[in-house]
């Protein structure tokens, strides 16, 4: 329930503080008092939109604060996913306050017990503990989608619903990867066709990594092969007198070292070298490792000589160049060629076009969609059991309340699964043998009663409700039913009314009086809780205008009849 609110410069209320309680409370005041700003706090409490125009003139900011009382577990996993604290004493419940501050310039700021949090956060606590009734939310009842959520309701096919939504949700991810994927299914198998002609290119080529690299080195040594191969036969022909290397003669300076090469003359000093002299032994010696030094180093020069591309070979290196380069369409060298030849491949391995994948999605679907048909088909039974009962009891308040006509509730299957289910349900009004639907011919007082009729049958206990004007258009004996029915409600659940009517008011547990003082300058207001003698005079002014002896005594009257129907309630 809600403890109390305070408000801070909203509309013409520059400071105010209310307290609620149990029971029914009201709230009345002279025309253009502010009586809808109490209303209109705690739709900004509710999370609703919140606009710059309501922020009192000349303030820089609107301030309101409510605090709530809950056992709610919802509120508490709420509070609790957010980090804030509620206020709870063990056997009581726990309190929680949530506040909503509007700046003249339109920017908007929400806390919910203690923290900082989106409106739509305040939305979700609202929606567990509060229900704000005014004339939008009575249009809003002319919306089939409401009408059918009424009577699910009320015949308590919430859960049902709930379960018909989860596999409606199902059917349509399936749906939807069926077609997604029907309609891909001829790109899926365009790519496939350019990913196996581009395979097949790129396995026809085989390259091999870093062989662009290395035939571009090979191609540029080739180039310069004649002049290479000459100097380094000449020094090889130096050092062991080689006159022939790779099938080729030598000539030049390389001829002309033919007899006398390094090897030879070392081996023919080395052979020089003997005696016992131990010096010269050693010094035999050396030259042998000189030698062998020598003869290592030919031999590799030798293969390097070998290595040399044979100068017939450039031909085919340029072609084999140029079979590469085709590779360029699909990365700028032989490495990223490779890379993308084996991501193509992981795709081709993840693509399936088969008819058969298809079809077993498509089996999927139509089990899903069974399913959920099912329950569709269950739900619409239920409901057609439910409707008579529910027109009987909603035609029995509304009679109660002085309207003649009769509610009967129509339901029609759509044409698709909705998100509800397969009905259309359409409330209507029939009235000397005339049907017509409630949103073509219900007035706005006719509204506000069906409206008040539908909580009444459907209340549950342990939350606020909130109604304003909830009497428009109403007058009369048919006032004093909406006074006696708002009572109803009270008895297990906190009802706030903002009401213009003394009949309703007169029902209340507690009055609230929205006052209004006027200067030259500004109008402000003010909000207090009336004595039961302060409640008379209101309802006599209500009543008469003016305060007045007769005025007075029907005031009386009215609190009279209003606390002896109330008693009734209590007594069952």
């Amino acid at each position: 329930m809600l403890n109390d609110i305070h408000i801070r410069n909203l509309g013409v209320i520059e400071e105010a503080t209310a307290e609620f309680s149990t029971g029914l409370t009201v709230v009345t005041g002279e025309t253009g008092a502010g009586k809808t700003m109490v209303v209109t706090s705690l739709r900004l409490l509710s999370g609703h939109r919140a606009e710059a125009s309501r922020v009192r003139a000349g303030a820089d900011k609107a301030v309101v604060e409510g605090i709530f009382a809950t056992t709610s577990a919802k509120v508490a996993d709420l509070v609790e996913e957010i980090g804030g604290f509620m206020d709870a004493t063990e056997g009581a419940p726990a309190e929680v306050i949530a506040s909503r501050t509007v700046t003249a310039a339109g920017r908007s700021r929400a806390h919910l017990a203690g923290k900082a949090v989106a409106a739509a956060v305040l939305g979700q606590f609202a929606g567990h503990v509060i229900t704000i009734h005014g004339q939008n939310d009575q249009l809003r009842l002319l919306d089939p989608a409401r009408q059918l959520r009424a009577l699910d309701t009320y015949a308590g096919l919430r859960g049902e619903v709930a379960s018909y939504r989860e596999k409606r949700r199902v059917w349509q991810e399936l749906d939807r990867d069926l077609r997604r994927r029907t309609e891909a299914r001829r790109e899926l198998a365009l790519e496939t066709e350019t990913l196996q002609r581009a395979l097949e290119t790129i396995d026809e080529i085989d390259p091999q990594p870093g062989e662009d690299e290395q035939l571009k080195a090979d191609i540029t040594r080739l180039q310069d092969a004649d002049e290479e191969r000459a100097s380094l036969g000449a020094a090889l022909s130096a050092l062991d007198g080689s006159a022939d290397v790779g099938g080729g003669e030598l000539g030049g300076d390389a001829a002309d070292l033919g007899a006398a090469s390094a090897s030879d003359l070392i081996g023919q000093a080395q052979a020089q070298l003997t005696g016992p002299d131990p010096k010269v032994q050693e010094l035999a010696q050396r030259l042998g490792e000189v030698a062998g030094q020598i003869s290592d180093i030919a031999m590799e020069l030798g293969e390097v000589l070998l290595d040399i591309p044979d100068p017939d070979a450039l031909e085919g290196m340029l072609q084999r160049q140029a079979e590469l380069r085709e590779l360029r369409k699909f990365a700028v060298d032989v490495d990223g060629a490779i890379q993308w030849r084996d991501r193509a491949r992981q795709r081709l391995e993840q693509i399936d076009v088969s008819g058969d994948a298809l079809d077993r999605l498509a089996e999927q679907v139509e089990r899903a969609r069974a399913e959920m048909m099912d329950i569709g088909r269950r739900l619409s039974t239920q409901r057609a059991n439910a409707a008579k009962a529910f027109a009987k009891d909603v035609t029995r308040e509304i009679r109660g309340l002085h309207m003649s006509a009769a509610v009967e509730v129509e339901i029609n299957s759509t044409a698709e699964p909705g998100p509800e289910g397969l009905d259309e349900v359409e409330f209507q009004l029939v009235q000397g043998g005339h049907r017509t639907a409630l949103a073509a011919s219900a007035s706005g007082g006719e509204l506000s009663r069906v409206m008040l009729a539908l909580e009444v049958i459907m209340a549950g206990s342990g939350r606020t409700m909130v109604f304003d004007e909830v009497d428009a258009g109403v007058g009369g004996k048919a006032a004093v039913e909406i006074g006696r029915r708002l009572a109803a409600l009270a008895t297990k659940n906190q009802v706030i009314v903002v009401t213009h009517l003394p009949q309703v008011a007169a029902f209340a547990d507690a009055h609230l009086y929205v006052a209004k003082a006027a200067s030259d300058a500004t109008v402000s207001s003010s909000v207090r809780t009336l004595s039961e003698e302060e409640r008379v005079e209101e309802l006599s002014r209500m009543l008469a205008g003016l305060e007045s002896d007769t005025g007075r005594a029907h005031a009386e009257e009215l609190v009279a009849m209003a606390t002896d129907a109330k008693r009734r309630l209590d007594e069952g």
